[in-house]
């Protein structure tokens, strides 16, 4: 008797990352695994069937973010305006201004990562002035990468900062000739002091957050992205924060697959930390839809290794030894996989000699413990992270900061920052990311960019060819590499019998469109243990159903998360508008390509052709 089919896709091109079948036309999902690649005709079609006609339409496995924040950056996303892919500073500013008039009292505007002044028209940074003219009452926090900060007056006076208050350790307030803060906040060398006063700002109420991360998971799944490697965070306390992403769980609406790491969150008590949750939570608790995957990115303070490129690589504290290692000496012996925040070779060769040294005592080469970053590391110290059993998950921080490594330390040393193809020579286990969303962009596309083309969002090449990735090598570290950082090998990845059925259905094919529109790639069907989860143009009516927003001041009403592939299209005819006009934003108003972001205007300039 034939089995009954719950979902037959078919007439697609299929990438199936399967080497024994890697190409397909139609796939089969029964109970929320594929059950068969083109063989549809073994399954029995029943009443509840679904059938779906892909169109020839490119599908690839459901993408997986081994490095994104996503439980505290659901918390959040309802409250953030998205810079992401704002081809023009002068429209970025706009975007602001709107916000600020939209947003009410104590509320704040959070322009919160994601974004390259090397992708504007004007490669440049937004001036305090400017800040200061588009919001002059509502209190403002622009942050960039993890180098530094912008605060309007209003968002000075929020904070409480005067000529009084001290610079914090490890950063500077910036002050002006009276000694008055200039609403510059740098980072020297870390970043406590732009996310300590990111904290300052008012909460989403719980409502507000549960449909804040409902909607952070829907944006996710609209670019293709249907599991995560949850890493932890800064004011991200566990059990406290985790209540929301417990409650979806619960209930069922989740629609991304996330495995989570814990991040010591006290300077000092780091062992304590990881004591006191060895007693409520264990790694692989819980179940495919969520779980404890172990502890990180940070294990202690001291060992903050950041990559801020516009300043010199920090020198870490002598007490990192002692500190470390009894944190790392304790995950092993409980049998804790961890994952350890690491840019720069020194320290990982610093790390690395701590590791081996708990190793001899306490194996950790089954723990599948990794790095993440490693934009510097040697061949050595690649070859040593093999020795212990150890993997890496890279992100394209690159990307947006690759201008600045280059200024700092030259062309010929970005040309391996990070060592991507010297990592798979060196049979090290890979996975990819983002490291979104105060840093970099969560697009899944950006980084498979990056990856293949070796150029940073401003247009650079980084990476001569031979270090470059293929697209479908860059596509497995986003899928089956990944899947090595959760020890989830062979679960998911591919789209082969057995497998989880997550799969991305495409605006346009990956393997064949030009390099520079891979960046504008998003999903028309994603699909999470056979149930899609986000459904758009010919697939609309699979689609669950758009979210209300919440709260009604939400930038997320006009502009809906990263910068829209349907706007796209009109970039050329943007640059050309911003080079014939002196002030492009009074003769742009808010074209069509933008209108989907937010309607501020009507009509639109003579150089658009609709």
């Amino acid at each position: 008797m034939k089995t009954t089919a719950d979902l037959i896709l078919h007439n697609g091109r299929i990438t199936t990352l399967d080497p024994s079948h890697p190409e397909a036309k139609e796939v089969v999902v029964v109970d929320g695994r594929i059950a068969g690649v083109d063989n549809a005709a073994e399954f029995e079609r029943g009443p509840k069937t679904k059938v779906v006609d892909l169109g020839g339409r490119r599908v690839i496995p459901g993408l997986y973010d081994s490095h994104l924040h996503v439980i505290r950056g659901g918390l959040n996303y309802n409250m953030e305006l998205r810079w992401e892919g704002v081809p023009s500073l002068a429209l970025a500013l706009e975007m602001l201004r709107d916000q600020a008039a939209r947003t009410p009292a104590p509320q704040w505007v959070r322009v919160v990562g994601g974004w390259s002044e090397f992708q504007f028209a004007e490669r440049r940074m937004p001036t305090l002035d400017e800040i200061n003219a588009a919001a002059p009452d509502t209190p403002v926090f622009v942050l960039h990468l993890y180098c530094q900060a912008l605060l309007n007056r209003a968002a000075l006076r929020a904070c409480g900062y005067t000529k009084d208050t001290p610079d914090p350790p490890g950063g500077v307030i910036v002050r002006d000739k009276a000694g008055n803060p200039t609403g510059m906040l740098i980072a020297k060398p870390n970043a406590t002091i732009l996310y300590a006063t990111l904290a300052k700002g008012p909460k989403l109420p719980p409502e507000y957050q549960y449909n804040s991360t409902r909607h952070f998971m829907r944006e996710l799944n609209r670019l293709g992205v249907t599991s995560v490697c949850d890493a932890g965070g800064g004011f991200q306390n566990y059990p406290e924060d985790y209540q929301i992403i417990q409650q979806l769980h619960e209930r069922g609406e989740m629609t991304l697959r996330i495995a989570y790491n814990l991040f010591t969150q006290k300077a000092g008590g780091e062992l304590e930390d990881f004591v006191r949750w060895s007693k409520i939570v264990k790694p692989g608790d819980g179940d495919d839809m969520l779980r404890c995957n172990g502890a990180g990115e940070m294990l202690v303070f001291s060992a903050a290794d950041f990559e801020d490129f516009l300043e010199p690589r920090p020198d870490l504290p002598e007490k990192l030894e002692s500190e470390l290692e009894r944190v790392v000496r304790f995950l092993a012996e409980n049998q804790w996989p961890f994952r350890l925040h690491a840019t720069y070779d020194e320290s990982i060769s610093r790390f690395l000699s701590i590791f081996e040294k708990v190793h001899s005592d306490v194996p950790i080469d089954k723990l599948h413990w990794f790095f993440d970053h490693c934009e510097t590391i040697s061949d050595r110290n690649i070859e040593r992270v093999k020795a212990l059993g150890g993997g890496i998950a890279v992100q394209h921080r690159m990307a947006f900061q690759g201008e600045y490594f280059v200024d700092r330390y030259g062309a010929k040393a970005a040309e391996r920052t990070p060592p991507l193809r010297r990592m798979l020579e060196l049979g090290v286990p890979v996975g990819a990311g983002t490291d979104a969303t105060r840093v970099a962009s969560y697009n899944p596309f950006v980084s498979l960019y990056w990856m293949s083309t070796g150029k940073t969002l401003g247009g650079l090449s980084l990476y001569p060819e031979k270090a470059r990735l293929t697209r479908e090598e860059a596509l497995r570290l986003y899928t089956q590499g990944s899947t090595w950082m959760s020890r989830e090998q062979g679960t998911r990845g591919a789209i082969a019998p057995g497998q989880l059925a997550d799969l991305a259905v495409l605006t346009a094919d990956y393997f064949k469109i030009p390099d520079e529109e891979i960046k504008a790639l998003e999903s028309v069907l994603t699909i999470v243990g056979g149930k899609p989860v986000y459904a758009a143009e010919e697939f609309k009516p699979l689609d669950p159903g758009d979210l209300p927003v919440m709260p009604d001041w939400s930038p997320v009403h006009r502009y809906p998360g990263a910068f829209r592939q349907s706007a796209r299209a009109a970039l050329p005819a943007a640059s050309r508008c911003m080079q014939t006009h002196a002030k492009p934003e009074a003769a742009l108003g808010l074209p069509r390509w933008l209108s989907e972001l937010g309607n501020l205007f009507d009509g639109a300039c003579e150089c658009f052709a609709f």
